[in-house]
């Protein structure tokens, strides 16, 4: 790990503009995503910008849904009433998705920020084009086992690791960014990117912006499941996932959303079946 400068804000536009003034600087919250990817040399941002004082902590609900905010933690929204009965789905694919001390420090902006779990990614002897393009991808030919079926390019098979973001993509969540240029909503079927010609460019956030929140529409699902199938039941990431919400009526399905993880570089959404 490189020596890096720190930085500490409290408002979403200080965090912005001073990731505008250092490009080669990342957000940091929980960090425990970003402090493994730099302890192994995969990323080396020369500034961290604690963003753990905004005021982003607050889960509320109104008519139109719920809206959690980015420095919310995965165990609190796992275990908010809010959360477990009117959106239980989401809860258990947080549940699902690691241990409780990794829940506990884990954010929900940052959840959705992490990347892959590919093993080639993660070692720096290896090829790979989401680290360093244009290198090679070393899982075509090597154990690829967990990786991506569904969306993959020549310059990439690896998926995305996120059980929370699967969960998301099914209740057709929205994420809210700040930007230099004002606030905006991304819809999260469309805030991750498939790797095409640029694997490194996991998601559609231009440079600067900063995710300040989740909002969940208000739906009439009335059956959830998160099923994940998983080489152990401990903390173990996705051999495939599926996050099914119906809508069930006098025994008749009215209405069905249905998304896959461990399957692509991004959450899968099966529309088709949907």
């Amino acid at each position: 790990m490189i020596n890096f400068e720190y930085t500490r804000v409290s408002s979403a536009k200080a965090a912005v503009s001073t990731k505008a003034k250092h490009a080669a600087s990342q957000f940091i919250a929980g960090g425990t995503n970003l402090v493994d990817l730099m302890k192994k040399g995969v990323t080396a941002p020369q500034r961290l910008i604690d963003i753990n004082a905004l005021p982003l902590k607050d889960i509320s609900n109104d008519a139109k849904g719920l809206t959690i905010g980015a420095l919310v933690p995965n165990s609190v929204a796992a275990e908010n009433n809010l959360v477990t009965e009117k959106y239980p789905l989401l809860a258990m694919a947080l549940n699902a998705g690691a241990s409780a001390q990794l829940r506990n420090m884990a954010t929900t902006g940052g959840n959705i920020m992490q990347r892959t779990r590919c093993p080639y990614f993660y070692d720096i002897t290896m090829p790979c084009n989401k680290r360093q393009p244009q290198s090679g991808c070393g899982a075509m030919e090597g154990y690829n086992r967990m990786h991506a079926i569904f969306g993959a390019s020549e310059k990439c098979i690896a998926v995305h690791p996120s059980d929370m973001c699967v969960a998301l993509a099914a209740l057709n969540a929205t994420v809210h960014v700040s930007g230099a240029k004002g606030e905006k909503k991304i819809s999260f079927v469309d805030f991750h990117r498939l790797p095409g010609d640029t694997p490194q460019l996991d998601n559609n956030l231009q440079t600067g912006e900063l995710i300040t929140a989740v909002h969940i529409p208000s739906n009439r699902f009335n059956k959830s499941y998160y099923l994940k199938v998983r080489d152990r039941l401990s903390y173990a990431f996705a051999l495939v996932s599926v996050a099914v919400a119906l809508e069930v009526s006098d025994g008749v399905i009215k209405s069905a959303s249905i998304a896959m993880g461990g399957v692509a570089h991004k959450p899968w959404r099966l529309t088709v079946v949907s």
